[in-house]
């Protein structure tokens, strides 16, 4: 894939220099795609714009601003990305060696997409006028808030990590704006802020749904979790564990923990499997190196016992050519599943193959599908769209956000998360879907 590398194919978008202007630039239209194909233009019918019309109702999830309905004729919008102009034009407007670094690619792919969207959006009528920010300029995201540069800001859609995000949703909730987190699986230690949507799931979210699934997958099994001795994957494995208690099924087999390191032989691992029957092997190594490490270990075994194997959500990218991997059987988490198929995925192929000569990245997908969903219940419902959101249609990937509840007791949600977890087998040419969602 060229990542959209290339000077030449990549800058003939990056009039973004143009419309950020150092840190942000609004955008009340555009003329620089020629509109989604019929099929996706559905404007609804044309109503005489209000201004803060505010209309009393039950409290959706014991959030009193959740019950105001609030429409406006145009909504303010600040996007945030990490698109590091600052060091990437640190003397002048040229690139040197004509080529992007690479830390720059995953922010750029993921604004591209979401400028694609909205572009799509005020093409079908959406009176828009949008922010840019980049999260990691010299202009702070604290001294934009002091500056109350955002305080008329309808919704803020970040692709941020800590400490923007945690600086981001303490500003939302003191304001009552809605925050999507686009791309950090964590919830930056919020626990109260029912203003806060995190899109891409927390990992514990990931051991749930990897529980869950196994348990009622296979009938006749044995799971054994394999995890090193560190403090974070003996986390991962407590969360296991968790689920497993909390989970309701006669069929539920109870995990074995065996604890792994480099020197750990494949016949000391062998001793926790079994011949007669499917064993479901859970690993916590997030990283490539330790994964693959022991991957090699089980294929070893992988002759001897039946073996299925799931991983964390960061194998997605792993290339497991290895042949000592062939025939393995593999499987990873994910909260996005995008098999390219659909009428929106085509679309955005077809503007990103005409412009810059390239497939769109992944980002470029997520940044187009989040910007789309939101914005769109943002027109549709007002700016207090919260209790919309779960019944919303889906446009590229399904989301499923629930309210997230960490204090026992709480009646308000500490943050809503996206817990709609995809189980996907590694395949030699393309992954492969396992569960409905």
């Amino acid at each position: 894939m060229n990542h959209l590398v290339s000077i030449k194919n990549l800058l003939s978008g990056f009039v973004l220099l143009a419309l950020i202007s150092s840190c942000s630039s609004s955008r009340k239209s555009t003329s620089r795609v020629d509109g989604p194909p019929p099929s996706l233009s559905k404007p609804a019918p044309a109503k005489k714009p209000e201004e803060k019309k505010e209309t009393a109702k039950a409290a959706p999830f014991n959030v009193p601003a959740f019950a105001k309905e609030v429409k406006k004729g145009t909504y303010n919008i600040a996007f945030f990305a990490p698109l590091y102009l600052d060091s990437a034009f640190a003397n002048s407007a040229d690139i040197p060696g004509r080529t992007l670094p690479r830390y720059v690619l995953p922010g750029l792919e993921f604004y591209e997409g979401a400028q694609l969207a909205l572009d799509s959006l005020q093409q079908q009528g959406y009176n828009l006028k949008v922010n840019v920010y980049d999260s990691k300029a010299r202009q702070s995201v604290s001294s934009l808030i002091r500056s109350k540069a955002l305080d008329a800001t309808d919704l803020i859609i970040g692709a941020v990590n800590n400490p923007e995000l945690k600086e981001l949703a303490d500003f939302a909730k003191e304001k009552e704006i809605t925050l999507v987190s686009g791309t950090f699986p964590n919830d930056a230690g919020i626990t109260d802020n029912p203003f806060l949507y995190i899109s891409n799931s927390t990992l514990k979210t990931h051991c749930e749904a990897l529980q869950n699934y196994v348990q009622d997958a296979f009938a006749n099994k044995n799971i054994v979790l394999l995890r090193r001795n560190t403090t974070f994957e003996a986390r991962l494995a407590a969360d296991f564990k968790a689920s497993y208690e909390k989970m309701q099924s006669a069929k539920k087999v109870r995990i074995k923990e065996v604890v792994w390191s480099d020197a750990t032989s494949t016949d000391e691992i062998s001793k926790y499997l079994l011949t007669d029957r499917t064993n479901v092997v859970l690993v916590t190594a997030l990283d490539e190196a330790g994964a693959k490490s022991l991957l090699r270990k089980l294929s070893v075994s992988a002759a001897t016992y039946p073996l299925q194997i799931f991983g964390m959500p960061t194998w997605d990218v792993f290339k497991l050519k290895e042949p000592e991997f062939k025939g393995l059987q593999i499987y990873y988490s994910s909260p996005y599943f995008n098999d390219k198929t659909d009428a929106y995925s085509k679309y955005i192929n077809d503007y990103f193959r005409r412009t810059y000569k390239a497939r769109p990245s992944d980002m470029a997908y997520k940044g187009f599908d989040l910007t789309y969903y939101f914005v769109r219940l943002l027109h549709n419902n007002g700016v207090y769209f919260n209790g919309m959101v779960e019944t919303a249609p889906k446009v590229i990937t399904s989301y499923n956000f629930q309210p997230v509840y960490l204090k026992e007791g709480e009646q308000t949600p500490s943050y809503f998360e996206n817990k709609n977890i995809f189980i996907i087998q590694k395949g030699d040419s393309s992954d492969i879907k396992m569960n409905k969602q």
